[in-house]
């Protein structure tokens, strides 16, 4: 046996070294910062040698980790404290986009350096649009004519497609629309985005991002109202955006009057009150009865489950709208309006392929109602079709117009003898 005692393992202290690639680098834009702003002062104005500077420091600097910090830099000339201001204590340089000539030309040259900078360096395009949502909160602590610049070169960027337009969100922020510095930028912006494009191109880019019904936000909330907005922008050269915003609340009120109108159906309200109430909102929105009867037909065929079987949905269709053909008749009482339904009836089935050999019955239905006359079912077959469906729906009509053709020889030939 060993009387020996056992000798306890004992830690040692040994130090293992850390690998440099492990430990976490400190965040210290400083270095980055000087090197950005001296490269900037050697190439001076000259935003071509500026661009060919970025492409190639981009391989020796971190722009990942510093891309607010070279954004900043680009824009304002140095680092930017929160509101707008200049970071007094770090270096910073006169060449940068607020310091550039007030015009669109300079901007546009601006933009090329930004687009080649995040074409060049992919990653960087998702810190750019950050940038722009920041600076458009920092609007009040920029003079007016680095607001003005600014606003140049977010609509060349916008009319580029370098950013979203969900950046105009910003300029909802209550602190910048209060005292009128959104709608001021708004104006320079949206100048800048439609001289480069045009207003379709605007207005698809807003519907795109939910922008689009969220303009009046521009303005304090006692001055949203399509007037305002109107005359603003009008008296602003910008015509074309007031006229785009009045068009939206129109599309607005149109799809509010259209589901109110699927509510009243579905609750069974009596004909007269649906009429009553239809033609008071034509009244106060200004809505035409040849858009009406658009909006009528579609609430109309939306409120009920259809069968989806051919055979039996057109049996279904004929009973319903036997029953809702008072409501289509009074708002008819025009021949446009009688085009405009058939039109809507034809896309209809058209679109929604079991009502495909519906179509002809359907019309005949709305002609014994006293809802479509001859002459609009005529005027319709010969000139006022559209193309979707027509070969099919023309032959479906064929036997009807020629009945209608016969009838009406009949009735003048029945006058002349009268006469």
């Amino acid at each position: 046996m060993n009387n020996q005692k056992q000798q306890k393992p004992t830690l040692t202290g040994q130090r293992f070294k850390t690998r440099k690639r492990d430990e976490k680098e400190r965040f210290d834009p400083t270095q980055f910062q000087e090197s950005i702003v001296q490269g900037l002062n050697q190439t001076g104005s000259d935003l071509e040698a500026v661009a060919k500077f970025l492409d190639a420091s981009g391989a020796k600097l971190d722009y990942r980790r510093y891309a607010e910090t070279l954004f900043d830099i680009l824009v304002a000339g140095g680092m930017l404290a929160p509101g707008g201001s200049i970071s007094d204590d770090l270096t910073r340089t006169e060449f940068c986009l607020f310091t550039a000539q007030e015009d669109i030309e300079t901007m546009q040259a601006y933009a090329q350096v930004f687009n080649k900078l995040i074409r060049r360096y992919k990653y960087l395009e998702k810190g750019f649009e950050e940038e722009i949502k920041k600076l458009l909160l920092f609007l009040k602590g920029f003079t007016e004519s680095e607001r003005n610049k600014l606003a140049m070169l977010t609509g060349i960027l916008l009319a580029n497609g370098n950013i979203s337009a969900a950046v105009i969100g910003s300029l909802f922020n209550e602190n910048v629309v209060k005292e009128g510095v959104s709608a001021a930028f708004a104006v320079k912006l949206f100048k800048s985005w439609i001289y480069e494009r045009d207003i379709n191109a605007v207005a698809v880019a807003l519907r795109k991002v939910g922008m689009d019904n969220r303009l009046m936000e521009l303005f304090p909330a006692n001055k949203r109202s399509c007037e305002h907005f109107s005359k603003y922008f009008t008296d602003a050269g910008l015509k074309e955006l007031s006229d785009f915003a009045r068009n939206q609340e129109a599309i607005g009120s149109r799809k509010e009057l259209q589901k109110e109108l699927q509510e009243m159906m579905a609750r069974g309200d009596n004909f007269k009150d649906i009429i009553a109430y239809v033609r008071e909102e034509m009244k106060k929105t200004s809505i035409s009865e040849q858009l009406m009867i658009g909006i009528v037909w579609s609430s109309v065929m939306s409120c009920v489950e259809w069968n989806k079987k051919e055979e039996l949905v057109c049996e279904q269709s004929i009973k319903h709208l036997k029953q809702y053909s008072p409501l289509l008749k009074a708002f008819t009482s025009q021949g446009a309006s009688e085009i405009i339904l058939l039109v809507k009836i034809q896309e209809y089935c058209y679109d929604n392929i079991h009502f495909m050999k519906a179509f002809q019955k359907i019309v005949v239905l709305l002609y014994k109602a006293d809802v479509l006359s001859e002459e609009a079912i005529l005027k319709w077959y010969t000139e006022a079709h559209v193309a979707k469906g027509k070969s099919v729906f023309l032959e479906q009509m064929k036997k009807f117009v020629e009945w209608l053709k016969h009838a009406e020889e009949e009735s003048e030939s029945e006058e002349e003898e009268e006469n």
